[in-house]
């Protein structure tokens, strides 16, 4: 059932569009992500009805291919994201496009948050605090990681929380990893299987990994705990249902609650109005979106709609070894983690957290291949490079945390795109801390490739970024945060928010299982509620 009417083109613009208007579901979701997925399934085999507005493509596992030039179509495709500021955020990479978004093309490093990640600013004065303690989610990442599947070692696992043991055993090794171990015990340093959301054996109808090493191009065989593997499968045959090529530009507050305005492939208006409405896009589409959705924003009424917009830097160390260290072969993510240089505080050093993945599998080519390795090398000098680093290559990649800076941002940009919304601006300048703890990470990087007998080591000059966050900070205090500790809008609880924008702090770990045991714990509550 459906009518239609007369509606004004939301964000700015003449003339009217006659919209077709949906029949009402219990839940909207704007996404069809990680935390979308989730959502969907505990909405939907709760007996309510809930659709998914995603904006782009219906990815199936039958499209996935394992190239890299191919990987690039998972990539975003949306519109523009401006950016200003002294610095650059490379958005593109690491924001997904369409069904499945940036988890159809993650690495699956799934280690869970450290306690000290959630209070931050009470063990060293800087950053905020989380409105909620690692305890308080740890039900959740046992509850997700039984679902999903989790390759590790908990007790092997350096300074693992408590929890639940993990359903299946560490990942295959290959030489690699055993040459950069013996440089982190030269440095004194502990080493463990990293907790990977990769099969190493069956888990129910999914295959174990063949160790092809093409995790960012998706992963047709189901090893890689990606949505289309996981939840989206439970949450169609729940009911629920997703509309692809639908881009939402405005959330509408009533007195009937919520409605979601978007427009189709076609550009054709609809309206779907729901009891309570999630935005589950990528943080800066989520600030965007409701920065757009009315004057000063919805759910900005501490003015911080937007603020608090943080991202790892990554500090790449990269190394040459007489030994073969076949280092085509394993997985996108490395096999192993070190988290000696987690504690956030140290005697002389900047503030905040460094976490090593070990020997992480790589082509010669693209984005992430050996050739950007040395991006100073060219012609013959660079051909014979990559002849003896296809085989003789080993990398460490260090997570650098970044301690988010209120005037990093997401705001409106001065332009629009092709449905009159307008886009999004990214302000963004690197906080100092960060810097000298991304040249400590580097630092280290190097002296723990030497220790481990490598012929050759160097790092990158340039800073790469990973895993954006933050623009709908939770927190307890309206004054001072957009949403509470679920993710309802403060001004606002018939909308929520998930994701990594809901962060206040990024630790030094990949956010993928921390966004999912955050949703599934909003679910609950939401469940709880209805």
């Amino acid at each position: 059932m459906a009518f239609w009417y007369g509606l004004a083109r939301p964000g700015g613009g003449q003339g009217a569009h006659m919209a077709r208007i949906h029949d009402k579901r219990d839940i909207a979701i704007v996404g069809a992500g990680a935390a979308a997925a989730l959502l969907a399934t505990r909405i939907a085999e709760a007996g309510r009805s809930v659709v998914m507005l995603e904006a782009g493509p219906g990815w199936q596992l039958s499209d996935l291919t394992s190239s890299q030039i191919w990987a690039r179509r998972l990539k975003w495709g949306g519109a523009p994201v401006e950016q200003s500021g002294p610095d650059r955020i490379g958005h593109n990479f690491g924001t997904g496009w369409g069904t499945g978004g940036a988890a159809i093309h993650h690495y699956g490093f799934w280690p869970r948050l450290r306690p000290s990640d959630f209070r931050l600013h009470s063990e060293t004065g800087q950053g905020r605090d989380w409105p909620i303690d690692y305890a308080d989610l740890a039900p959740h990442y046992d509850r997700v990681q039984a679902e999903v599947g989790i390759s590790g070692d908990a007790r092997a696992e350096p300074a693992r929380p408590p929890g639940a043991p993990y359903p299946m055993p560490p990942l295959k090794t290959f030489a690699q990893a055993a040459l950069l171990r013996r440089g982190f015990a030269a440095m004194g340093m502990t080493v463990g299987p990293a907790p990977l959301a990769i099969t190493s054996a069956w888990f129910g109808e999914r295959p174990p990994c063949q160790y092809d090493g093409w995790c960012d191009a998706g992963c047709p065989i189901r090893a890689l705990a990606n949505p289309q593997s996981t939840y989206l499968p439970r949450a169609i045959a729940a009911g629920a249902e997703i509309r692809n090529r639908a881009m939402v530009v405005a959330v509408e507050r009533g007195a009937n609650g919520p409605a979601l305005h978007y427009r189709d492939g076609d550009g054709a208006a609809h309206v779907q109005p729901a009891g309570r409405v999630i935005l589950a896009g990528a943080p800066v589409q989520n600030a965007r979106l409701l920065l757009a959705s009315a004057d000063g924003g919805i759910g900005n009424r501490s003015g911080l709609l937007g603020r608090g917009f943080a991202a790892h830097l990554l500090a790449n160390g990269h190394a040459l070894f007489a030994e073969h260290t076949d280092c085509h072969l394993g997985v996108s993510a490395g096999s192993a983690i070190s988290l000696d240089d987690y504690p956030k505080r140290r005697a002389d050093g900047p503030t905040g957290s460094i976490a090593w993945g070990i020997a992480p599998a790589m082509k010669p080519n693209d984005l992430l291949g050996l050739a950007n390795t040395r991006p100073d090398l060219f012609g013959p000098a660079l051909h014979a490079f990559l002849d003896r680093a296809a085989r003789h290559l080993g990398t460490v990649n260090g997570i650098v945390e970044s301690i988010p800076d209120m005037a990093n941002r997401i705001e409106l940009g001065a332009s629009r795109d092709g449905h009159g919304m307008p886009t999004a601006r990214i302000v963004y300048r690197i906080p100092d801390n960060a810097r000298r703890l991304w040249s400590l990470a580097n630092d280290r990087a190097r002296a723990i490739l030497a220790a481990a007998g490598a012929d050759e080591a160097w790092t990158l000059p340039t800073m790469a970024h990973a895993h954006l966050s933050g623009g709908t900070v939770m927190g307890e205090d309206p004054g001072t945060s957009v949403t509470d500790a679920h993710g309802r809008l403060h001004d606002a609880p018939e909308i929520l928010v998930a994701g990594a924008g809901l962060f206040p702090s990024i630790g030094a770990l990949s956010p993928t299982f921390t966004i999912l045991a955050l949703a599934d714990r909003s679910a609950a509550m939401l469940l709880r509620e209805s």
